[in-house]
């Protein structure tokens, strides 16, 4: 599978990627929020379950509203092809699936992800919205209940990094795309200049952790 640089989106159509026979092992894999014996989908769960009411406010606050320009442009990928269901993986609390709603126009969503407690606020949001062709449902990207061939764009916002084995999230992904299906991730990364580098290290390591624990109470999730 061909392995891509992130802080972009990656846009591509599915025409022919060829699926890794034995999975490679990869570094994002071993970071866990917790650092406990439980498994990373196990603690990805706890943690969004616990930072879930302080997430969109932590969301502008970390990105400086930045993390809404990236959707904007990731919808703006797939507008003009011809998509009448998409399944958002790792949706969170839906924000991706409400733009891509409003400006694709697809006849369904499923809209998936971990933690109960961001989907309870994503339904919420929905209702306020009024939109009804979102479906909110707990779901993992390793297992996907759905049929081969079934969606005609997949998305993941901000996602893939807390995903416990990537190779085989992809392969489900890929398994449920429709021929000519459009994948779009969105994905962040550190820094090559020197410069930024060092103010992005200062930035996640001090400022976000200490901003995390006074509005979240859960310094650790922001730390990861």
């Amino acid at each position: 599978m061909r392995r891509v640089r992130t802080q972009q989106i990656l846009t591509c159509r599915i025409l022919k990627i060829t699926l890794l026979k034995q999975s490679m092992e990869y570094k994002a894999e071993k970071v866990t929020p917790y650092g406990s014996d439980e498994s990373k989908t196990q603690q990805v769960q706890e943690m969004f379950d616990s930072i879930a009411p302080a997430y969109d406010f932590m969301n502008r606050a970390m990105t400086f509203g930045i993390d809404k320009i990236w959707r904007r442009i990731a919808v703006g990928k797939l507008k003009g092809k011809p998509i009448n269901s998409i399944l958002d993986v790792a949706t969170g609390t839906g924000d991706l699936a409400f733009l891509l709603s409003k400006k694709i126009k697809p006849r369904k969503i499923n809209a998936i992800d971990l933690s109960e407690g961001m989907l309870s606020i994503a339904r919420e949001k929905s209702a306020k919205k009024g939109i009804n062709n979102i479906t909110f449902e707990t779901g993992n990207c390793l297992d996907l209940k759905y049929a081969d061939n079934s969606f005609d764009a997949i998305t993941v916002a901000y996602g893939v990094r807390n995903v416990e084995h990537l190779d085989k999230g992809y392969q489900e992904m890929y398994r449920v795309a429709a021929k000519g299906a459009s994948v779009c991730i969105i994905e962040l990364s550190t820094p090559t200049n020197p410069f930024a580098l060092a103010l992005y290290k200062v930035y996640t390591r001090a400022i976000i952790p200490t901003i995390g624990r006074l509005v979240s109470h859960d310094r650790r999730a922001y730390t990861y």
